[in-house]
């Protein structure tokens, strides 16, 4: 399949995945009523983890494709693993926890304090490392890598750093 067809094929996923969440979300509004709140921070709450593990782990995987030889079998398997890892879990597991989320914040908090403000402003700078790490792996993907395994090992502790900022605003709300 050329990378055109892939990339079609990918929205069409996406766009299908993302339909069937709208679907199943409007059912459970519907069904659940005033009772869909504590669903909708389940369902945040499992997005966020699987975001989570994404984002640390897709840096560790450049930390050692770095090393493979440009072709390698190696190489070629790490860039399987990282497309995969983008877009079955990083990708749809951010969209799905910034729409539950925001809507936790709307319904919730009527997007009031500060501790809320300081969350979505490190949410955001996450998901700026999203998009940092998306066009890495399609660096990788073209053999055009020119960062180290050092620069690799420093940002895989970004998405960590930024995890326990937002746990601690949600958990503690200090302000």
């Amino acid at each position: 399949m050329n990378t055109q067809a892939s990339g079609r094929a990918s929205i069409i996923r996406m766009i299908a995945a993302l339909a069937l969440l709208l679907v199943l979300t409007l059912g459970l509004v519907f069904l659940a009523g005033e009772a869909f709140y504590p669903w909708a921070k389940a369902i945040h709450v499992i997005a966020v983890i699987s975001w989570m593990a994404g984002m640390l782990y897709l840096p560790r995987l450049f930390v050692y494709h770095v090393d493979a030889a440009p072709g390698s079998i190696q190489s070629e398997t790490f860039k399987v693993m990282e497309r995969r890892l983008l877009r079955a879990i990083i990708n749809p597991a951010m969209m799905v926890a910034w729409v539950f989320g925001l809507w936790l914040a709307w319904r919730g908090f009527a997007f009031q304090g500060g501790w809320l403000h300081a969350k979505i402003a490190a949410v955001l700078v996450l998901s700026a490392l999203h998009g940092y790490l998306s066009a890495s792996v399609r660096a990788f993907a073209e053999d055009r890598n020119t960062k180290t395994a050092r620069h690799w090992r420093i940002v895989n502790e970004v998405p960590t750093v930024l995890m326990i900022i937002i746990v601690i605003l949600v958990v503690v709300k200090p302000f």
